[in-house]
């Protein structure tokens, strides 16, 4: 079943995808405000203007963080000589000078190593504020005599989706750091039950038209049985039903090739059960399972009905065999999503963790801006698992069924769910 192509109504729209210049626009104005009121955020929790933040493997500076995302939209548009090619444009294309001199040294992630990019001495928060401002400026200028074509503003549209990921890496690490940047979870609505998904042939990946990142290309068809589906990703009572029974003290409810391990880490570093959680377990007087979270630098009593959230792709595997179901395939997903929310699917409160492997699709080509960086798939083919949909921190732009994304299955620290299905 294909799905027909539309154009964008508006800058929050999942069909910015195929947005023209003028939209394209505004959509840029609005995600360098996102990432400086962000920033401003950061600010007011650290107290300071540095805003220093502890290392560790999953938090980047946020000065660099954000003066990467002004670097990377100078770098493949500004800088770039040869962006009129589009997804043609040669990986190493002629360059022009930056704007600031020390760009280069202060945010070219090829210029660190990999796993701390950023350079030591960052410039302050007013400085990158400055450059942030400079920047978009100078594409919005450039933008503004672009050839209206899905070539001539690929780089463009690159930038804008580049901004709203980072954007969202700024939240999730927000999350890690404790820090309170005022993001609020939506009241969820009470758990309906599972739905049943006719047998159908479903068309998966995105057609040429527009934009789309290098993992979702390939438009290939899919014959699909009928299916069970839960109509929303597994809670937080469901969850501390597994917790109570001993699920993360069983070793025959873990993946043998790497659950185990990965949970028996956890254990050494002091944890048994999912991030972010104080206290899981069941509540006294009958009132059901309770969850102690911490929450932006708050610990809050998590909503039962709420999605279970910050968990790896392990927990959602063994939560899976404790309940005699399984993960939902990616296809699966899709197809519900497309077809099955009038009847009452629910989506886009955390990133949902699918069965199966990362690969690539038929017809995959690798882009010409990702490698050696965070976004790069081919390096995760085949060891990633695939995420689909989306979380509170993703701008409404992003949230698509179509959007394909992906993580390493040990990886707990963003806004990751499940759902799953009959066996």
């Amino acid at each position: 079943m294909a799905l027909p192509l539309t154009l964008p109504h508006s800058i929050d729209s999942p069909d910015m995808r195929r947005a023209g210049r003028e939209l394209l626009s505004l959509a840029l104005i609005d995600a360098r405000n996102h990432t400086l009121h962000l920033l401003s955020l950061y600010e007011e929790a650290l107290g300071c203007a540095t805003l220093p933040v502890d290392r560790r493997p999953d938090v980047f500076p946020p000065i660099w963080l954000a003066g990467h995302i002004g670097w990377f939209a100078e770098w493949w548009i500004a800088r770039n000589t040869q962006r009129a090619f589009g997804i043609d444009c040669p990986p190493r294309p002629t360059r022009l000078a930056a704007i600031d001199p020390q760009a280069d040294g202060w945010w070219n992630p090829q210029q660190g190593g990999s796993e701390r990019p950023w350079a030591p001495d960052l410039p302050d928060l007013a400085h990158t504020k400055a450059y942030l401002l400079e920047t978009l400026e100078s594409t919005l200028e450039l933008l503004e005599r672009a050839v209206e074509t899905d070539a001539g503003l690929y780089f463009y549209r690159l930038a804008l989706f580049h901004e709203d990921l980072r954007g969202e890496q700024l939240v999730v690490m927000a999350q890690t750091l404790g820090l309170p940047i005022g993001v609020e979870l939506a009241p969820a609505p009470p758990a309906r039950e599972p739905l049943l998904v006719p047998a159908t042939q479903w068309q998966m990946g995105l057609p040429a038209e527009g934009f789309c990142f290098a993992q979702e290309q390939g438009v290939h068809e899919v014959e699909v049985p009928e299916f069970e589906i839960d109509a929303q990703p597994v809670t937080w009572s469901q969850f501390v039903e597994f917790v109570d029974d001993g699920g993360y003290d069983r070793s025959e409810l873990w993946h043998p090739e790497g659950g185990w391990d990965w949970l028996t880490q956890q254990a050494g570093e002091g944890r048994r059960g999912p991030r972010h959680v104080e206290q899981i377990g069941a509540a006294r007087n009958g009132t059901g399972g309770s969850v102690l979270q911490h929450r932006f630098g708050r610990t809050v009593r998590a909503a039962s009905h709420q999605s279970a959230v910050h968990l790896s792709w392990w927990e959602a595997d063994a939560w899976a065999r404790w309940a005699g179901r399984r993960v939902a395939t990616e296809v699966e997903w899709e197809i519900a999503a497309h077809t099955a929310v009038r009847r009452g699917f629910r989506w886009a409160d955390v990133h949902e963790w699918t069965a199966g492997t990362f690969k690539p699709w038929p017809g995959f080509r690798a882009d010409p801006w990702s490698a050696g960086s965070a976004f790069d798939p081919l390096p995760a083919f085949r060891h990633a698992r695939v995420l689909r949909g989306a979380s509170l921190a993703t701008r409404a732009r992003l949230r698509s069924p179509k959007a394909r994304n992906y993580a390493a299955p040990g990886r707990d620290d963003g806004f990751f769910g499940f759902r799953t299905c009959t066996l």
